[in-house]
């Protein structure tokens, strides 16, 4: 009976997805199955009781259709399943966004094979008639849908009007996101190819430049052993004569030194010998010039000119004096003859 159920859940697998995987619009199947999920995901209230638990925004109709975030979605998905879990009777930790993607991913998975091998378990106790007829149900859909499409009457022109109609609102323009790591992976894997296709191509080229330069090195090598063979006794000679040539550098550096060394003194001495010389001529030039001896003279002069100067000056003065000395000495004669006439008048009375 469980084989049963399994061959009957497979099938109408198989008929729910084999049109989508078949059909032309197989790559609008995943917004369809998007739109299915958002319709489930309201009748069961998930604004209310799970959205607004972790303050998150509504669901797009094709939010996990597209790639926009690939965090926000995983955390999204994550919380979600957790919250689906949880409100199917099993206790379920809500997950993180610091938690391990990997670690959420294997509790999630754990949890629903636990609910399959539940419902398999179930499914083992169903009527074998209930699944027949399920069967046949499935059987008589697709038998009439196979028919509705080889039978069909609508119009080629109103067809091709409806496509041309539809067309526009059909096409999904998918952004890539630059930082999600499957890009990155893809992008990876791609310039692998790229580098060993290349890598192929440039091998042979790469060998055969290899093969050239290492016979020009040993024709190289064999060439320098034939010339340093050839030119030995001219090597020795030439060491030989640097050998020379370095003692005598030496030689000459040390030579060179005493020579510096006694220029040095010799220049001393001479600035010494321009010292005396100078100081000599200044002293010979001071004995020999009568110069000094005449600015003498003229001062001696120049002072007794000054000094007679001087002493008409004083005698003039000396005169002035004696002049206003003796006129005081006159006045007072003068002054006191004036005084003792009257008291003689005055004692005759």
């Amino acid at each position: 009976m469980a084989d049963e159920a399994g061959v009957g859940r497979r099938g109408e697998r198989s008929v729910e997805e084999g049109p989508a995987e078949r059909g032309p619009g197989a790559a609008f199947h995943m917004f369809v199955l998007m739109e299915d999920l958002l319709d489930k995901l309201k009748l069961l209230s998930y604004e209310e009781e799970a959205l607004r638990r972790h303050n998150m925004r509504p669901l797009s109709r094709h939010y996990f259709a597209l790639p926009t975030n690939p965090g926000e979605q995983f955390f999204m998905f994550c919380a979600l399943a957790a919250w689906l879990i949880t409100k199917a009777g099993r206790p379920f930790e809500q997950p993180q966004e610091c938690d391990d993607p990997n670690a959420v991913i294997s509790n999630v998975l754990s949890e629903l094979r636990s609910f399959e091998e539940e419902s398999d378990n179930e499914e083992n106790y169903i009527d074998l008639n209930v699944l027949k007829a399920q069967t046949y149900r499935s059987d008589m859909n697709e038998t009439a849908k196979q028919e509705e499409i080889l039978q069909s009457t609508t119009d080629a022109a109103e067809w091709n009007l409806e496509v041309e109609r539809v067309l526009p609102q059909l096409k999904v323009t998918v952004r890539t996101d630059n930082k999600d790591w499957r890009i990155h992976v893809d992008q990876m894997h791609q310039h692998k190819d790229g580098i060993d296709s290349s890598l192929k191509e440039t091998r042979g080229y790469l060998d055969k430049l290899h093969n050239e330069i290492s016979r020009t090195l040993e024709k190289i090598n064999s060439r320098e052993k034939y010339i340093n063979n050839q030119l030995e006794h001219l090597v020795q000679e030439y060491r030989s004569a640097q050998a020379l040539l370095s003692e005598a550098k030496e030689k000459y550096q040390e030579g060179s030194g005493g020579v510096n060394e006694r220029s040095r003194v010799l220049s001393e001495i001479t600035e010494v010998l321009e010292k005396v010389k100078q100081e000599t001529e200044e002293k010979g030039s001071s004995m020999t010039d009568g110069a000094p001896l005449v600015k003498i003279k003229q001062a001696l002069t120049k002072l007794k000119q000054e000094t007679t100067q001087m002493d008409i000056q004083i005698g003039v003065m000396e005169h002035t004096l004696l002049q206003s000395k003796l006129k005081e000495k006159s006045n007072m004669t003068r002054d006191m003859h004036a005084t003792m006439i009257p008291e003689a008048t005055v004692g005759a009375y």
